[in-house]
């Protein structure tokens, strides 16, 4: 291996550490954070990624000198299309062929791992990995991206017992055998049948496994399971998951990245800046604008478009919607009801491409948030003063919202039809109003509790103390 041994030679100084995420933005930006902390702290790092996801992420390479990109090639698959490296470059049907084509990178891994031999190996979705590196003398060490609260929901022996091929939806209503018993999350029937993908075949190929399968196989392989998560929020989850593969458990913190040093908006994407010079956030007073935003893969129906925008129009406040194209239309505008852009111009606006999520999060207008609770959104949201609503759409969102609203009590989730997850225009204002609202009791309660736990988080200590004992877990499985 090419880490260095320590003065007393038990122990080594430094390690070299390899990465290589599922090809998502939202796992690959996670992994990228992991590295910068690593590197920060005199890690070396080799990061497997497709060439050109690799020119559009460089400039999250914080630290060049210790942090290497190795390309993979996307192996040809037929119907994927030839450009296609991440989700974000084809549609939900054909991911699986994705998921066929990261299977075909075996060999190219191999390969890379045997030149650069690394003491690690982080990964989340290549369940021929742990074995792979085994062979090689590698740790392997599965980073989720995914919160513990979910993933012990789903992905544990416990909740698919042998001989079981498929669960239903009234099963996946209840937790599975041995779950924190304290645990805010249970799910109604709408919400349990976002999880039935989880038992179905996930990828095209004759031999294609289950995702359940796939996940649980590579936590079962593996040396350690690994979270970026802190014990005070989700101790409880972190041993279950322990306590079912019977493997360590590793928490890095949430490792968020470094805010802006710039007041004004980024400069990365130029329509952007030429579109919010028009509409600045500034003309409005302090804390009085809704921001809502569900990530970079959600993609609505028109008619929900149209209840959420209807419903924002109805709190009489000023907002900012960013959303992709709903399913049927080139643009987010085109959706938009009747009359819609004029009764709102100076007011609200709705946006279809990239915005600057963090830096409006931290805008001293921006009062509120509207999220889709993705993990990453759901960190970036707790560490700002912005108020929550939480409008979840599948999986393990629908798991982070049960967390935040009823059990730590920072958030609202807005209300929605039981058996088939239908929200109104009336229930999204209703749940804006009631957080922005002072004279609320509900209002007052979740700023009172979002406020002890963004003081907590934002402790500058906190992350440092993490980051120390994960890199010290970390020599441990090597020395």
């Amino acid at each position: 291996m090419c880490s260095t041994e320590s003065e007393s030679g038990n122990e080594r100084s430094t390690f070299h550490a390899a990465m290589y995420p599922w090809f998502a933005i939202g796992h690959i930006v996670p992994f990228l954070h992991l590295s910068n902390k690593l590197a920060e702290n005199g890690h070396r790092v080799s990061f497997l990624l497709p060439p050109k996801t690799q020119s559009k992420l460089q400039h999250l390479n914080r630290y060049p000198d210790l942090i290497r990109f190795i390309p993979i090639a996307i192996p040809p698959v037929d119907g994927l299309p030839p450009t296609a490296e991440t989700t974000a470059d084809v549609s939900r049907p054909i991911m699986p062929l994705l998921v066929d084509a990261m299977n075909l990178t075996k060999d190219q891994v191999e390969a890379a791992l045997r030149n650069i031999k690394p003491d690690f190996v982080f990964f989340d979705f290549s369940y021929w990995l742990p074995p792979l590196a085994r062979q090689l003398g590698i740790k392997s060490i599965l980073y989720c991206v995914i919160s513990p609260a979910s993933t012990s929901y789903l992905l544990v022996p416990a909740r698919k017992p042998d001989g079981i091929e498929q669960l239903t939806e009234e099963e996946l209503m209840q937790p599975p055998p041995g779950y924190p018993p304290d645990s805010p999350i249970r799910l109604c029937r709408h919400e349990s049948r976002s999880l039935l993908f989880a038992f179905q075949k996930f990828s095209r190929t004759a031999t294609g496994l289950t995702f359940y399968d796939r996940q649980t196989t590579s936590m079962r392989e593996c040396d350690a399971l690994c979270f970026r998560t802190y014990r005070e929020m989700e101790g409880p989850y972190c041993d279950y998951m322990g306590s079912q593969y019977g493997k360590p458990v590793l928490l890095t913190g949430p490792i968020l990245p470094e805010k802006e040093k710039s007041t004004t908006v980024l400069d990365d994407d130029e329509h952007w800046c030429t579109w919010s010079s028009k509409w600045r956030l500034g003309n409005f007073k302090a804390g009085s604008v809704v921001y809502c935003a569900f990530g970079s893969e959600c993609v609505f129906t028109k008619e929900k478009v149209q209840e959420l925008v209807l419903g924002l129009e109805l709190t009489g406040l000023p907002f900012l919607v960013a959303l992709k194209p709903p399913h049927g239309a080139w643009t987010v505008e085109e959706a938009l009801p009747d009359g819609f852009r004029e009764r709102v111009e100076g007011r609200g606006v709705v946006y279809g491409g990239w915005v600057p999520q963090q830096q409006i999060l931290s805008h001293l207008s921006v009062g509120c948030f509207v999220s889709h609770c993705g993990y990453g959104s759901m960190w970036e949201s707790l560490v700002s003063n912005c108020q929550m609503v939480l409008l979840p759409n599948y999986g393990d969102q629908i798991k982070n919202a049960k967390l935040l609203a009823r059990g730590m009590k920072v958030a609202v989730e807005v209300e929605r039809r039981e058996d088939d997850g239908w929200f109104t225009r009336e229930s999204v204002c209703r749940a804006v109003k009631l957080v922005m609202d002072d004279d609320s009791h509900i209002g007052r309660q979740v700023k009172a509790n979002h406020a002890k736990w963004r003081s907590f988080l934002l402790e500058e200590s906190l992350q440092r103390s993490y980051t120390d004992a994960f890199i010290r877990d970390l020599k441990a499985l090597i020395n």
